[in-house]
């Protein structure tokens, strides 16, 4: 077994990625850090009593690179005993349908895919290929784009209990060598090269301009990334117990499902107003509402000193209303853009 192999059978184990028994169903596009994935797994399936399913997705934006890339996973994967599918979905006309990058469409249809495959076997895992120098590039991206802690933390090596990221703490420099070493075929993916988008433009040009100030900056970002990930972890643990302490979830009478979120004012007024914000986010994530900002600190401010009977007014029908000990968050018509305040909540 190859010492890379052997790091990443004991790191698996470590962290508990995966379980024997378990179906692992294995993203490889054909490219250096996926196909490192595939062997590793190989070479590990046997130890860890896991069953492997390679998939690779066709985005149909580059059709002669795909094939090529298709057929080199499906060989691969031959090659190691491993199962293989494949499948195609439509990038571009999703990007347009749903109003998206390509880039955002590529990542939400790429990993609704993974979930029908795994859903089809009964997978219980879906393995990634992301490696240290992505979650580099991933602090950066979502400090460009504005994030907090949370989003600052980086990805997770496991996340949702479903996704493992196996590659997360092992620089791209490693995987290339062990490629070497072990003599495994990939292609480039010539997407990766073009600066139309972000991500590119972070790892071939931002990444190069910050190590003139840091020759170890990729390296200083992971760390960042997993102390914040430690502190995230009590921070989530702080919010969930102030949840249980402070909100009620109350039916609605919408007929859409939501709940209408009720807050104690006495109590969330007493929390940290850091703890006040994450208490916030939550709100708006069990409303199936994006948190932002600027609609987080409105809370905040109506809370501490809005009037009893202040009112809010968010993105797609969803209402805030102070009363003199609750704060009241609902879509009194639904989601929908219709004007209207919350109906009558309980009563002081």
């Amino acid at each position: 077994m190859h010492p890379l192999e052997k790091e990443m059978l004991a790191l698996i184990r470590a962290e508990g990625l995966v379980r024997p028994g378990e179906m692992v169903v294995a993203g490889v596009s054909g490219g250096p850090d996926s196909m490192a994935l595939l062997h590793v797994l190989a070479a590990a399936e046997s130890a860890l009593g896991i069953r492997l399913i390679a998939v690779y997705v066709n985005h149909k934006l580059r059709p002669a690179e795909a094939e090529q890339e298709g057929r080199l996973v499906a060989q691969q994967a031959a090659l190691l005993g491993a199962s293989f599918v494949t499948g195609s979905i439509d990038v571009a006309g999703e990007a347009q349908k749903r109003k998206i990058s390509v880039e955002h469409a590529a990542r939400e249809l790429r990993y609704e895919y993974f979930d029908r495959v795994a859903e089809k076997f009964a997978a219980e895992k879906i393995a990634v290929a992301h490696t240290a120098d992505d979650q580099a590039e991933e602090v950066l991206l979502r400090l460009i784009r504005g994030t907090g802690r949370t989003g600052l933390a980086g990805m997770k090596m496991l996340r949702a209990g479903r996704i493992i990221r196996p590659l997360l703490t092992t620089a791209k420099e490693q995987l290339l060598a062990y490629l070497a070493d072990r003599r495994i075929p990939f292609l480039i993916d010539s997407s990766n090269l073009q600066r139309d988008y972000l991500r590119n433009r972070v790892r071939l040009d931002l990444i190069p301009f910050l190590r003139s100030f840091n020759p170890n900056i990729s390296e200083a970002l992971r760390q960042t990334a997993a102390v914040l990930q430690d502190e995230e972890m009590l921070l989530a643990a702080l919010t969930d117990r102030a949840w249980q302490q402070l909100v009620t979830l109350l039916p609605a009478d919408d007929g859409f499902g939501l709940p209408v979120v009720a807050v104690d004012l006495a109590g969330f007024l007493e929390l940290d107003r850091g703890l006040q914000r994450r208490l916030a986010e939550k709100v708006f994530i069990t409303l199936q509402s994006r948190p932002q900002f600027k609609k987080i600190e409105q809370i905040l401010h109506v809370a501490a000193k809005g009037e009893t009977g202040a009112r809010l007014h968010f993105s797609q029908g969803l209402r805030l209303r102070k009363d003199r000990r609750q704060l009241l968050f609902g879509y009194p018509a639904g989601r929908t853009a219709a004007r209207g305040d919350l109906a009558a909540g309980p009563q002081d």
